[in-house]
């Protein structure tokens, strides 16, 4: 019976994690769309309702964003856009003109260049007589002697408030917000029983075409703590399967069907609208790669359309095979030439799925084949690879869990859970911005026996720390000697408020793959 009761916990949470199908309603009027938007706008800040952004930064360059709302939908819209190391624009670093038209969503990047290295510059753009906010952003230094990455994923609007946003907002010099994937959702309305302050989803369908995603995606950009959050910090992101849909792969989702229409369409609008919207570099690949200097070199991997095949079950034997793959052989080969080349202390590895083996309550069940777990000959191969390096950092999020691993290649052998030896790189997993987590679908005590469960050393003598309950993000500061991670959670997302407490911190010393105290 007990063990009954905990696979049922595991299936709920498993669900949970993917998320569960909605379709309220057929795809209203895109004019219906519009009106629900204009009442979150604030009307201050026409026509760049939406604020600006910054992200993907270099040494030398870093792209800047803004959504403008044009004159007429047949109009072709030209901004101003200014950068300066003056917050007042006494002088101009930078500036020139961009345009943008209804094939773009009236969005607007710009790949500013010839920047100087771990600098600080202000930007804005201006059309006619109307300026907008003010963003602040940085490039990555050539040498450091810190580095700090706020690291987040997962933020479903209809959960409620993204506080967690607002306090990365807050952080003082930051580097980057490293974002995980899932920033937004793509399901449809929720039961008026479960709505907080009238955070429903706009539209109120699951989204499925390019307008539909235009459209979730403006939702999210009018939250003021997201705004706040990007006017901050560059972000680095990458997309996980909610910004297509659950559980998305090459070929296919979960959360498609048949009467949804083609998925390549569904692909296709929805990687268009993420390039719209977020202040990301577009190429061929989404995945790739950045240099803080001396302190960090950052991979950035795609786990979802680049080369993921279908998740198979656990006890489908076609998931050893060579075909059956999480990263795809093109991108393990890029992955696999940029750690080996990496002359930085630091190897930060962006991952959207837990890499570490995950048991429940015996060494001869893992769970959850959407992570790497599902996924054992490239999981096996990623563990081999980061055993030919030193102070590799996994970053994961998905989850809706803070989890601390040491990463081995079996947690029960050639492995001293005491003293770390035998691991081979570190996992630093994020909680939800907001998420729902376990403790609020499940009762309290079914979330206590799962938690106590999985920190068993006898089921996973390699986890270090879990926590369902909050939600948050995580601190990370590097420097030559060290890694500090400080699992930070907001009180609540049931309201719009401030206060962040750290739950827990770890020291990981250079050259070591031992999580430790603060």
């Amino acid at each position: 019976m007990k063990h009954s009761v905990y696979i049922l916990l595991f299936l709920c949470c498993y669900l949970n994690s993917c998320g569960v199908k909605n379709k309220t309603s057929e795809p209203t009027e895109i004019k219906e769309k519009v009106n629900l938007l204009s009442e979150l706008q604030n009307p201050d800040l026409k026509p760049f309702y939406y604020g600006v952004a910054s992200g993907d930064p270099l040494q030398d360059a870093v792209i800047i964003w803004t959504k403008i709302e044009p004159k007429n939908e047949l109009a072709e819209e030209k901004v101003t856009w200014q950068m300066s190391k003056d917050s007042l624009f006494n002088s101009i670093d930078k500036s020139g003109i961009a345009k943008t038209d209804a094939s773009k969503g009236y969005t607007i990047k710009v790949d500013v260049t010839n920047l100087s290295a771990g600098t600080y510059y202000y930007y804005r753009f201006i059309r006619e007589n109307d300026t907008s906010l003010v963003g602040r952003t940085r490039t990555a230094p050539k040498n450091a002697q810190q580095l700090k990455f706020a690291v987040a994923s997962c933020a479903n609007y209809v959960w409620g408030y993204f506080n967690a946003y607002g306090r990365m907002a807050e952080e003082d010099d930051l580097n980057a917000i490293i974002f995980l994937g899932d920033y937004i959702y793509e399901y449809g309305a929720r039961k008026p029983e479960h709505i907080i302050d009238n955070r429903n989803h706009i539209p109120i369908n699951e989204i499925v075409t390019l307008e539909d995603y235009r459209t979730r995606y403006a939702q999210y950009h009018l939250d003021d703590d997201l705004m706040q959050a990007h006017l901050k910090h560059p972000f680095i992101p990458v997309w996980d399967d909610h910004e297509v849909a659950n559980n998305a792969y090459m070929s296919g989702a979960q959360n498609h069907s048949d009467d949804e229409g083609s998925y390549e369409t569904r692909k296709a609008a929805a990687m268009q609208a993420y390039y719209e919207w977020l202040p990301i570099r577009e190429s061929e690949n989404h995945y790739r790669s950045f240099n803080f200097g001396n302190l960090a070199d950052l991979m950035m991997l795609d786990e979802r359309l680049a080369g993921r095949t279908k998740q198979l079950g656990y006890n489908d034997p076609e998931k050893n095979s060579e075909s059956h793959s999480i990263l795809g052989e093109k991108q393990f080969s890029w992955f696999e030439e940029e750690l080996e080349q990496s002359k930085a202390k630091w190897k930060l590895i962006g991952n959207q799925v837990i890499l570490s083996y995950q048991y429940y309550d015996n060494p001869n069940r893992r769970f959850n084949v959407d992570t790497w777990n599902g996924y054992p000959k490239d999981q096996s191969r990623m563990v081999n690879d980061l055993k030919k390096t030193e102070n590799a950092i996994v970053l994961t999020g998905d989850t809706h869990s803070a989890w601390a691993f040491e990463v081995t290649d079996d947690p029960f052998k050639n492995y001293n859970a005491e003293t770390g030896k035998g691991a081979v790189a570190v996992e630093i997993a994020v909680a939800s911005v907001n998420t729902a987590n376990h403790n609020e679908l499940f009762s309290d005590s079914l979330v206590t026996a799962h938690e106590k469960n999985m920190l068993n050393p006898k089921s996973n003598p390699h986890l270090k720390y879990l926590n369902r309950r909050d939600h948050g993000y995580v601190l990370l500061t590097l420097t030559e000697k060290q890694a500090l991670a400080e699992y930070k959670v907001v009180p609540t997302n049931k309201k719009r408020m401030s206060g962040v407490a750290v739950d827990t911190s770890f020291v990981i010393q250079s050259g070591t793959t031992k999580i430790g105290n603060k």
